[in-house]
């Protein structure tokens, strides 16, 4: 799901990540995959953009991945095929903070093979720099603080700042479901009004995505699984039960349940 939102951040406000990525507001356009290999290519992390001079390569991580070294080489080596006068711009972004050594690995190496990469530790970075861009905003609690609580107070006082009603729902979705991995949901919910997530893009997409589910697995399964996504948004338990039909004490069963799997 976090890869998911970070494309989709990614992919809907360019000139905030150009900005923040490569230090000006570079107009940049998306990139298939499938223009590089007839090699799928697998990583939901996956985002290329590109503007006439460069690459941007840009890939977020969760958690470490010790594939990640030789991943970067092998994006390099399929861009230069494919666009040999452009410059790369390769970062590493990684969300949830951790003691692994991978997240410091800034190369590969392979004998006479050597290849460097960005790194960029998001809870390393300062909030300002999240703050200031509409874009960025779902990124802020995950950064340098040692209060995220107050940071997504913040947050939430600059959305209510924005005027465009579709650009305000989606930055509130992906800042609720973002800020799950260092808050708990109670105090999400507190801060970010649930209505105005209902009526996002990303809200409607987990809806259909446990549609589509629907099709293939029991009711009753696709059902628990909507509902655990809603609560990663910090939806309210009320709404939730309105939504899917659950009842409120199932609801609040599945919030346990999530509870007991972070211990």
């Amino acid at each position: 799901m976090y890869d998911n939102i970070c494309k989709f951040i990614a992919e809907n406000f360019k000139d905030d990540l150009a900005t923040w990525l490569l230090g000006s507001p570079t107009k940049l356009t998306e990139i298939s995959p499938t223009e590089l290999s007839n090699e799928p290519i697998r990583a939901d992390s996956l985002i290329l953009m590109q503007s006439d001079d460069l690459v941007l390569h840009t890939e977020f991580q969760t958690d470490a991945d010790e594939n990640i070294p030789f991943r970067m080489l092998d994006y390099r080596v399929r861009l230069y095929r494919r666009f040999p006068q452009k410059q790369m711009h390769q970062v590493v972004i990684y969300l949830r903070k951790t003691a692994s050594p991978l997240i410091t690995k800034t190369d590969f190496r392979l004998e006479k093979t050597y290849h460097e990469f960005e790194v960029i530790r998001l809870w390393e970075q300062p909030t300002d720099r999240f703050i200031a861009a509409p874009g960025l905003l779902p990124f802020a609690v995950l950064s340098q603080t040692e209060d995220p609580t107050m940071v997504l107070t913040q947050v939430a006082k600059a959305v209510e700042a924005i005027t465009d009603q579709k650009l305000q729902r989606n930055i509130v979705a992906a800042t609720a479901i973002l800020a799950g991995l260092v808050l708990n949901k109670d105090v999400i919910s507190r801060i970010l009004r649930s209505e105005i997530m209902r009526e996002s893009v990303i809200y409607q997409e987990i809806l259909q995505e446990g549609k589509a589910e629907g099709k293939a697995e029991g009711k009753a399964e696709t059902t628990r699984k909507l509902a655990l996504n809603l609560l990663e948004i910090g939806m309210s338990l009320e709404q939730i039960a309105q939504v899917t039909e659950l009842s409120l004490e199932q609801v609040q069963a599945l919030q346990k349940e999530i509870s007991e799997s972070e211990i």
